[in-house]
């Protein structure tokens, strides 16, 4: 049997991914396999890399993060010769049972509304992606109404996640397979010579089970790591972790599997988030992490590939409530505190122009004995 994946519907993006389905672990065995791709960074850059940018006119580490994120692109390239990289947000939809419950402010068909506003180019992901010189590609992963436009990436695995209130939201096998999507959009998206990505998102009531990721894998209480999403009120948040809390005993997702985990309290475009920052990370490309939604596919993607982390970077600090937690469970230090909550990738959009900052400074940047300063 042939699974077809439509990327695009118009001249320009009209090309199809196909795979075969040998078996039914046929999506596991292409994630597992992407995962032992995944190679460590070259610590023998990195330290050619430190020595460089201590022998630039400056003092050591003042340039702070920006020295730091060299270090770690070097590391994960193999050069000291950074360039001005070709950099897209790649923008997972997809929609949740779950909003049945009341656990947002905004009706669920807001979800296909703006992923039509994303592919217009109307929405903040593409002003602040313009703005940095990046592309937005959005892909339908699991939005729940048909959503017709010729640059959209079309890779739908469901219609939305089932009500992981009274139910797992997905199979493994489909969360198996919103994975693989992942994947194979980054693997697209490097052919066309990208090697900077970053992870956005849409999905109405999507930090709801982002929420619930959170509290498996990190063994946090529901009531510390859920946050206003939206804008919902007090009572509405306090109904929002009890649903939480409830999904989390009817389906009983094990903290060890982060595979299970998404399957059962997850969602669709989380899931193809951990595709797109496995993928990159086999590609030896960095992958830009942006907010509350975007870290819990980066937590679920940790916890099935450490080595993945060093390929991530945190874009920034989100107000939603746990983030912080969320990057401690990681590993990550977001380089921006800019009050944002909205999601989109738009966070991450931001941190392309510190990025190519970092690559600017190492290549032109005098040394103390180029230009005769002494030390």
């Amino acid at each position: 049997m042939h699974k077809e994946y439509f990327v695009g519907q118009g001249k320009k993006d009209g090309q199809v991914l196909r795979v075969k389905e040998q078996r039914k672990d046929r999506w596991k065995a292409y994630v597992h396999d992407t995962i032992s791709g995944i190679a460590e960074l070259d610590y023998t850059a990195m330290e050619e890399m430190a020595q460089h940018l201590d022998q630039l006119t400056k003092p050591p580490g003042s340039l702070g993060r920006l020295e730091k994120i060299a270090v770690q692109l070097a590391g994960i390239t193999g050069s000291i010769k950074l360039q001005k990289q070709r950099k897209a947000v790649v923008v997972m939809a997809g929609d949740h049972g779950v909003c049945a419950e009341g656990v947002s402010a905004y009706p669920q068909e807001v979800t296909a509304q703006m992923v039509l506003n994303i592919l217009d180019g109307g929405a903040a992901v593409n002003v602040l992606a313009r703005q940095a010189g990046a592309s937005v590609y959005c892909v339908d992963v699991g939005v729940k109404t048909e959503v017709k436009h010729e640059r959209l990436l079309s890779c739908n695995v469901r219609r939305g996640t089932r009500n992981m209130a009274r139910e797992a939201a997905m199979t493994l096998e489909e969360a198996y397979e919103a994975i693989s999507v992942g994947i194979r959009i980054v693997d697209h998206l490097y052919q066309q010579g990208y090697r900077v990505l970053a992870t956005g998102e849409m999905g109405i009531g999507n930090t709801t089970p982002s929420a619930a990721i959170l509290s498996v894998l990190g063994g946090l209480p529901v009531i510390e790591v859920v946050g206003r999403g939206t804008g919902i009120d007090e009572e509405k948040l306090r109904h929002k972790a009890a649903v939480i809390e409830r999904a989390i005993e009817v389906n009983q997702p094990d903290r060890q599997d982060a595979a299970d985990v998404l399957a059962k309290v997850g969602g669709l475009e989380i899931a193809g988030l951990v595709g797109v920052i496995l993928g990159a990370a086999s590609r030896r490309c960095p992958v830009v992490i942006d907010g509350f939604i975007s870290s819990a596919a980066a937590l679920a993607a940790a916890r099935m590939a450490p080595q993945s982390v060093s390929y991530m970077i945190a874009s920034h600090l989100s107000e939603e409530r746990g983030h912080q937690k969320m990057l401690d469970c990681i590993g990550l230090t977001p380089v921006l505190h800019v009050n944002m909550r909205l999601g989109e990738g738009t966070g991450a959009a931001l941190l392309f122009p510190i990025i190519d900052s970092a690559a600017a400074i190492v290549n032109e940047m005098a040394t103390f004995d180029g230009a005769g300063i002494s030390r």
